[in-house]
């Protein structure tokens, strides 16, 4: 399966190539982690696909205090998979 990449914070290396939007979502799907996103550009949510350990890195790398949702809070993403 290919995952998605997102990122917390916005990347510096080719920044047009990616998309930011808020986290509306964070769930277990078929061993994987989904994480929801909509987008600021409006328009339908995005479900992106990565492992645990991504959502970990990217979870704590985001402002929020240790063990809190990352639901609300914008990230930077490009989808890889199907």
């Amino acid at each position: 399966m290919d995952h998605d990449r997102i990122h917390a914070v916005q990347p510096q290396k080719d920044p047009e190539r990616w998309t930011s939007g808020v986290v509306d979502s964070v769930r277990e799907a078929d061993g994987h982690c989904v994480v929801t996103v909509e987008p600021d550009e409006g328009g339908e949510t995005v479900d992106l696909t990565v492992t645990f350990a991504v959502r970990d890195l990217f979870v704590s790398r985001l402002p929020i205090e240790e063990g809190a949702s990352p639901v609300g809070e914008r990230i930077w993403y490009r989808q890889r998979g199907g």
